[in-house]
């Protein structure tokens, strides 16, 4: 109703109607967490294609198996990956300028030895002001990554401080290779020339990372560092953490460390079956073995044989987390989330062989344990055969024994816990239920249409419930509303049972 009603006349009122649509959040965005050649350490980068990791990361690395999973992630039909790049001990190439105001040191824009290969030329062919005390402060300046051939050029930069082209600044905000680490101690403009860093200054990668640098470090998760670097990301439903080397393996605490990270941020852990696992036989009894039985976690085995483009294509075993990932979002695209990830449309692009070829009875023996299997099935190729959390242990008898089942309740938590923020200091009677039940009802109705849900009714396949007996008088005073959504899922049909009967003729009495 209008403030006030002042003058004999017709007021115009715009009422609500209370319709506010819940968006379904992203289903597949992966993040990835390890070893990189470059780029910002404790910083999440969005890549929406291998080209962007190539960019930002430097591409395959022999030291850093995360690339190569980065690279099966988007070769197998993923569209976006988060990469935080940790580091253990790598130092930043530098190179000094001599001035007549003393050195200026000049660094690579990320630690690595990549920046050993970086080459700066200045010059002097600036903008002429025509006065003498202006000119002396500009200076051209071009630098080259060798390696990558990629070459930034900043003309007309000061040393002034006061200018809005004082290089340190545009270093810091242009550059995507150089940065300033020391200023002469009289500002000066750096000669003309060509310089490179000294064999000693050429900066190294350092070491293979370990559980510590991930989440057991001091101060990591206050910091936002390490896996926690992942708090500075609004949304990821994927985590990948490759193997500290090509070969080798992530510590099983850290496995842990991360499924349960993964139940904080609704997302799901695609684990690495470890390089030790060589046979069934190895599989059972390391699994059995492991801590590792979340809700949140999905582990597959055995590992990928693939030709490496650093060893002249020689095939090598690589991790598969980053494929099953890409087969995810493949599937999710195609699909829906509710698809399980697995099947003859699952086919694990770039794979040649795996590591491990399984029968029937061997995956058999994995698949009730909670062990997702990859196959090499005649006509279909390197298949995903599995799709069970490592909860899926048919003992566990778990109500999220199905990675399909668990990653839609993800997805409707995740959706409907950024919809209805709105509700939040509502007046809490009967009006505000009603809105909650029409909201959150359209958007369950939405993915009723899509076939996310069994039934083959609304009332068969969810219910929405919101009033005086969820949310009671004494919830009222304290201030609480109480909302309860529950859907029927749609569970995969693992075995399929084909009975045959011969038909007897008929026998004439």
């Amino acid at each position: 109703m209008p403030a006030a009603l002042s003058y004999p006349g017709v007021y115009i009122e715009e009422i609500p109607s209370g319709v506010r649509t819940i968006t379904g959040v992203p289903t597949s965005i992966t993040a990835f967490i390890g070893r990189a050649l470059r780029g910002p350490v404790n910083e999440p980068v969005v890549c929406n294609g291998y080209g962007d990791f190539e960019r930002n990361f430097g591409g395959l690395w022999e030291d850093g198996a995360m690339s190569f999973a980065v690279r099966d992630f988007f070769l197998n039909g993923g569209g976006q990956a988060v990469v935080v790049r940790l580091d253990n001990g790598s130092e930043t190439a530098d190179l000094s300028l001599t001035t007549t105001g003393g050195p200026l040191v000049l660094e690579a824009a990320s630690p690595g030895a990549w920046g050993g290969k970086l080459s700066v030329v200045v010059d002097h062919n600036t903008k002429k002001t025509g006065v003498p005390a202006v000119d002396d402060l500009l200076f051209n300046l071009t630098v080259t990554d060798t390696g990558t051939r990629v070459t930034e050029k900043f003309i007309n930069l000061s040393i002034d401080a006061a200018s809005a082209r004082y290089y340190p600044t545009v270093l810091a905000q242009g550059s995507t290779l150089l940065r300033v680490r020391t200023l002469p101690a009289t500002a000066a403009r750096p000669p003309a020339g060509t310089s490179t860093p000294a064999a000693a200054d050429a900066g190294t990668n350092g070491s293979a990372l370990t559980r510590t640098h991930f989440t057991q470090a001091a101060g990591l998760r206050a910091d936002k560092k390490g896996l926690f670097a992942l708090e500075k990301v609004d949304v990821f439903n994927l985590l990948c953490i490759a193997p500290h080397t090509l070969g080798g393996d992530i510590e099983p605490d850290l496995a842990t460390d991360a499924a349960a990270y993964c139940e904080e941020r609704r997302a799901i852990f695609i684990a690495d079956p470890p390089a030790a696992w060589d046979s069934v036989a190895d599989a059972v009894a390391g699994f059995n073995a492991s801590s590792l039985r979340s809700k949140n976690a999905a582990l597959y085995f055995p590992r990928l044989v693939q030709a490496n483009p650093l060893r002249e294509g020689q095939l090598d075993t690589f991790a598969p987390c980053g494929a099953v990932a890409g087969v995810i979002a493949r599937t999710d695209t195609q699909r829906g989330v509710w698809k399980a990830p697995a099947g003859l449309d699952a086919l694990l692009t770039g794979v040649p062989k795996l590591s491990v070829p399984l029968t029937d009875q061997e995956n058999g023996q994995l698949n009730p344990l909670g062990v997702n299997c990859l196959r090499s099935l005649p006509a279909a190729g390197r298949v995903v055969w599995g799709a069970r959390t490592t909860r899926g242990n048919d003992l566990l008898a778990d109500e999220w024994k199905y990675l399909p089942v668990r990653r839609l309740a993800l997805n409707i938590e995740e959706s409907l816990f950024r919809g209805i923020q709105w509700v939040v200091f509502e007046p809490n009677d009967e009006p505000l239920w009603a809105q909650i039940r029409l909201n959150v009802g359209a958007f369950m109705q939405n993915l009723f249409r899509q076939g996310a849900f069994q039934g083959q009714t609304p009332r068969d396949a969810y219910f929405v419930k919101c009033d005086k007996e969820t949310t009671t008088q004494n919830d009222i005073n304290l201030g609480v509303v109480n909302i309860v959504v529950g859907f029927a899922p749609l569970k995969p049909a693992e075995f399929v049972v084909l009975k045959l009967q011969q038909m007897a003729g008929q026998v004439a009495a």
